[in-house]
C-alpha cells in the first residue's frame, strides 16, 4: 500500500504549552500580606508599650494615632454624679480625684488635687471644694472614658484610672484651671 494516494498516519506529539507570561503589576499581592501583618503588630505592640493611650505616648507617636472621632467613639460610660463626703457610694464625687462609679471607687492617676476631709487650712478647703464640684461638674457634662494608668489600685484599694472624654484627661482640665497639680510620685502639702 503504498501509491500515490496513500499517507503514513500522522504521528501524535505532545504539544508544548506555552509558558503564561505575567504583566508587571498585575496578579498576584501575595507580597502585601506579610507587610499588612507587619504593621499589624507594630501598632499592637506600640498600644502595649503606652499602656494609658495616647496621652502616655511621646508627641510623634501619639499624633500617628490621634483621632477626633475615634476618642469620641471610645466615652461610652455616663452617670449623674452626686456628691459624696464619707462611706461608700454609687456615682458620687468624694474630692476632687476620687468618685465612686458603679459601685468601685476610682482615683484619678495624674493629678493630686487639695484635700477636702479634712483639709489642713482654709485656703485648702476653699481650693479643695472648687476641685470637687469641678469634678462633679466634668463628669456630668457627658459620656467619658476610663484608661488604665499602669497600676491598677492604689494603697487604698482605689482604682487608679486616667478619666478622658474626646481624648482629654480631666485631670488636665483641673491642672490648666489651678485646682490640681499633675501626679508627681507624692502627695505635697496646700497650705
Amino acid at each position: 500500500m503504498s501509491g500515490p494516494d496513500f499517507h503514513y498516519p500522522r504521528r501524535r506529539t505532545a504539544r508544548r504549552r506555552r509558558p503564561v507570561r505575567r504583566r508587571r503589576g498585575v496578579g498576584s499581592n501575595l507580597w502585601l500580606t506579610p507587610v499588612m501583618a507587619v504593621a499589624f503588630f507594630a501598632a499592637l505592640a506600640t498600644f502595649q508599650r503606652f499602656p494609658g493611650g495616647a496621652e502616655a505616648m511621646p508627641a510623634p507617636v501619639a499624633s500617628l494615632f490621634a483621632g477626633g472621632e475615634g476618642a469620641a467613639e471610645r466615652d461610652a460610660l455616663s452617670a449623674r454624679f452626686a456628691l459624696c463626703h464619707s462611706g461608700g457610694g454609687r456615682n458620687c464625687v468624694v474630692d476632687g480625684d476620687t468618685f465612686w462609679f458603679a459601685d468601685d471607687k476610682y482615683r484619678i492617676a495624674d493629678i493630686d488635687t487639695p484635700e477636702t476631709h479634712p483639709a489642713r487650712c482654709a485656703e485648702e478647703a476653699a481650693l479643695g471644694d472648687a476641685a470637687t464640684e469641678r469634678l462633679r461638674t466634668w463628669l456630668n457634662a457627658g459620656a467619658f472614658s476610663l484608661e488604665s494608668a499602669g497600676r491598677d489600685t492604689d494603697r487604698y484599694g482605689r482604682n487608679l484610672r486616667i478619666v478622658t472624654r474626646g481624648g482629654t484627661s480631666v485631670g488636665s482640665v483641673l491642672v490648666d484651671e489651678g485646682l490640681a497639680r499633675p501626679w508627681e510620685g507624692r502627695r505635697r502639702p496646700w497650705c
